[in-house]
């Protein structure tokens, strides 16, 4: 177990029952390292030792609990380009991406370490005499935080930095193809001058340790990013608790390109929403709405593009688009070209396993032609390299296009009509829209989350985060009580 990377619970790092190995999808002779397995009495010890160090947190003094924050992402900034290879290493996206990730990582930490001096209560006078109201939010307590494979340095940050500004204590269940970006970024936070168990680092199955985090009634909120079949399991289990929970799941994102849209700019938008991170975002544009006047100008242009695109590997000078995650995540992607084929679409170009330098698993980006919204490829999210053409003839059939759907995190149009803009971004049923942009690609100081089975709960990110990790307290004071 010594070359084992270990959980880090109650302040120590421990090692497990047993192990993982983490192999590069680039690379499958390449192991990144071995992984502990959390035991069941590993995460109750976690759970113990968070709600005592909560309560000593809770009490730090402002500055203190930023300064904390601060370091966490300062560190991360200055570490990127190390912890984006090790992320682009384990996880396959290409290494700008990767190093990308780990920087905007550490803006949400720094980000947060500044709102710790932003928690402002507020005042009212009582509709009685002589009393005064005060209202303030204090931390919701212990926070168990369930974050996905795809961005294991992100959408971790996004979830952690909040709940431990807002005073609470974390148990991080990470998902166990990346437990490498885990581990790093548990290092830099085990530095910090924090109490012991505030942060604890728990790595298992999610049939295993997952279940039983979010099982427990000690477990205050659950911050989740996966599957919508994973998310309404661990809703039920929270229910029972009473346990408050934030959930972000699936999608189906469409871009709407009109016939008016600059033809550069929409086949641009398409590629990179499409294929960025090997399709595998949850902001991915999956579903290509396209207006009857520019269809086959597109569609000639998006195929060559993406027949263009450089797929290799992620450490690899010059790679567009890395391999598949996992080789369960491959699988499934080649059923969903099977799937598109026997539904009658044209698979116009990729969609299928590559051989290359290196043994890994490689797929080349696919484009489906002749499809229609009624389509299981255009109704389940597919998480691959995958996109779908819909003809349509109208701005009015294409907004209706966008909105079937059960989902409904991200969606954009690619126009210049600045009216058609303004209507589609009010009637459009998606948590974000974008206009001349691609639907891939938020900011971190602004609410993030989506509509239907894509979100449950309050939304994440910015100031909007606090409506989770905290509760509301109205408190009454009558007039002369002594100070």
């Amino acid at each position: 177990m010594s070359d084992t990377k270990r959980n880090y619970i109650a302040g120590e790092w421990v090692a497990g029952q047993s192990e993982i190995e983490n192999r590069n999808p680039s690379d499958l002779s390449d192991l990144v390292g071995l992984f502990a397995q959390a035991t069941a009495s590993q995460l109750d010890d976690a759970l113990d030792a968070a709600a005592r160090a909560q309560a000593e947190w809770a009490a730090y003094g402002l500055e203190r609990k930023q300064a904390v924050l601060m370091a966490i992402g300062t560190e991360m900034m200055a570490c990127a380009e190390e912890l984006g290879t090790l992320l682009s290493r384990e996880e396959g996206k290409p290494l700008a991406e990767g190093k990308g990730e780990v920087y905007r990582a550490g803006q949400f930490f720094t980000y947060y370490a500044h709102e710790v001096l932003r928690q402002l209560g507020e005042n009212a006078d009582s509709v009685r005499p002589d009393i005064e109201v005060d209202v303030r939010r204090e931390p919701v307590g212990t926070v168990a935080v369930i974050s996905p494979w795809n961005f294991p340095t992100a959408t971790a940050s996004w979830k952690i930095a909040p709940a431990l500004a807002y005073g609470n204590a974390v148990i991080w269940k990470p998902a166990n193809i990346t437990p490498a970006s885990a581990v790093a970024l548990t290092e830099i936070i085990a530095k910090q001058d924090i109490p012991a168990g505030l942060f604890n680092l728990v790595m298992g199955a999610g049939r295993d340790v997952g279940q039983r985090l979010v099982e427990s009634p000690r477990v205050n909120a659950i911050s989740f990013t996966g599957s919508v079949p994973v998310g309404r399991g661990i809703a039920a289990a929270a229910v029972q608790n009473f346990t408050k929970i934030q959930a972000e799941m699936g999608s189906k994102n469409a871009l709407a390109v009109m016939d008016d849209a600059d033809l550069d700019l929409a086949v641009s938008l398409a590629l990179g929403g499409a294929f960025g991170g090997t399709g595998q975002k949850c902001t991915a544009s999956s579903r290509l709405v396209v207006q009857a006047g520019i269809h086959d100008a597109f569609v000639e242009q998006l195929i060559a593009g993406a027949q263009a695109m450089r797929v290799g590997h992620a450490l690899a000078e010059g790679t567009q688009m890395g391999p598949v995650a996992s080789e369960q995540q491959l699988s499934e992607n080649l059923a969903y070209v099977d799937l598109g084929k026997s539904e009658g679409a044209e698979l116009a170009c990729g969609g299928a396993r590559l051989t290359m330098e290196h043994d890994g698993y490689y797929m080349s980006p696919g484009v489906f032609l002749n499809t229609s919204n009624a389509m299981r490829i255009n109704r389940e999210e597919m998480f691959a390299p995958l996109t779908s053409v819909i003809k349509v003839d109208s701005y009015d059939e294409a907004l209706g296009v966008v909105n079937d759907t059960n989902f409904g995190l991200t969606s954009g149009i690619v126009t210049r009509d600045l009216a058609r803009a303004t209507h589609f971004r009010r009637n459009v049923r998606t948590g974000v829209v974008t206009v001349n942009l691609p639907t891939a690609g938020t900011d971190y100081h602004v609410p993030f989350g989506g509509r239907g089975d894509s979100s449950y709960g309050p939304r994440e990110q910015g100031i909007h985060a606090r409506e989770f990790y905290t509760t509301v307290k109205t408190a009454y004071i009558a007039a002369g009580t002594p100070a």
